[in-house]
């Protein structure tokens, strides 16, 4: 494990999957073979979630993997600025940190190129590298789908997930954020089996329509089987939370997108600060939805992500 920050309070929210270096393009509707400069971000789903939890005042922590190369330092160095404990993420003494590039279509075309192929660090996390003790005593656990694409890292996240879900603690509460990157996968056509699996050990459900759709999993039925809450993006139509016996709905927030790619980051993190909170769902939900809105009239990701005074300032416009 590489080291982190000095001990301090109890981390309130884990999150567990990809972390990796953003370069993106300055240019607008250019294709990436044509772009001629980049500005480099802290990127992937923990490292997103991580920084969107610790700017609005919760006490992150990261499990995930990076190469033992300056990207890699770079990615420990950006987390533990921001205030994220990084002592859950383990320095690959052989592979290098995973890349991601994006080109930039607004207002719904972001395709990304990603350096991740055949395995990179965070797919090599171990259940033995996790903190198990301490996972299960944190209220919230996040975990993303892409963790599954892969072994070990799928055997981790499942390792988290049942430590966290056998804490006796009133408030904990295990997300699972749907995180569907069909080109992550060597056989895209496991992805539903798994993360149907893995449903079955969460208590909150984040994805978009299409995510759902992937993963073939009905919110409705997921709310009939005893999830808490399930929460589903429509994109620029608002989003939805599922709760016992009612759904609440919210329009989507007006913006100018920029960059699409991280709203969701944002509206995960702003979920989990909800839930510690005690908001209430309409409140909730709406904050979200605020957040991924937010992000995405922005450039960056993690760069990007709100704090509370933020938030307050775009519900107010």
């Amino acid at each position: 494990m590489s080291p982190g920050r000095a001990a301090g309070p109890a981390i309130e929210a884990f999150v567990l999957g990809r972390l990796h270096a953003d370069l993106y393009p300055l240019q607008v509707g250019v294709s990436l073979d044509r772009v001629e400069t980049f500005q480099r971000f802290l990127g992937g789903f923990a490292g997103n979630v991580a920084v969107g939890l610790a700017r609005l005042g919760v006490r992150s922590a990261v499990l995930s993997g990076v190469g033992d190369d300056g990207l890699g330092r770079y990615i420990l160095r950006t987390l533990a600025e921001e205030g994220v404990d990084t002592s859950g993420i383990r320095t690959d003494p052989v592979l290098r940190t995973a890349l991601t590039f994006c080109e930039l279509h607004p207002p719904d075309y972001f395709p990304l190129t990603a350096y991740r192929l055949p395995t990179c660090p965070d797919w090599e996390l171990r259940p033995e590298d996790l903190p198990l003790d301490r996972i299960a005593g944190s209220p919230l656990l996040y975990v993303g789908g892409t963790a599954l694409a892969r072994q070990p890292s799928r055997s981790a996240m499942f390792a988290a997930m049942e430590a966290h879900r056998s804490a006796d603690r009133l408030d904990r509460m295990t997300i699972l954020d749907l995180d569907w990157r069909p080109s992550y996968w060597a056989h895209p056509g496991a992805y539903p089996g798994q993360i149907g699996r893995a449903s079955r050990l969460a208590d909150v459900i984040i994805g978009g329509d299409s995510e759902f759709a992937a993963a073939r999993l009905d919110p409705e039925r997921l709310r009939r089987q005893g999830v808490q809450r399930v929460f589903v993006k429509h994109g620029a139509d608002g989003a939805s939370l599922l709760l016992p016996g009612t759904t609440i709905r919210v329009p989507g927030t007006p913006v100018t997108v920029v960059n699409g790619l991280g709203s969701g980051d944002a509206f995960a993190a702003a979920i989990g600060y909800g839930l510690l909170g005690g908001r209430p769902p309409h409140d909730l939900l709406r904050l979200a939805n605020l957040a991924g809105a937010f992000v995405a009239a922005r450039l960056a990701c993690s760069d990007a992500m709100p704090t509370v005074a933020e938030l307050e300032a775009l519900a107010a416009a």
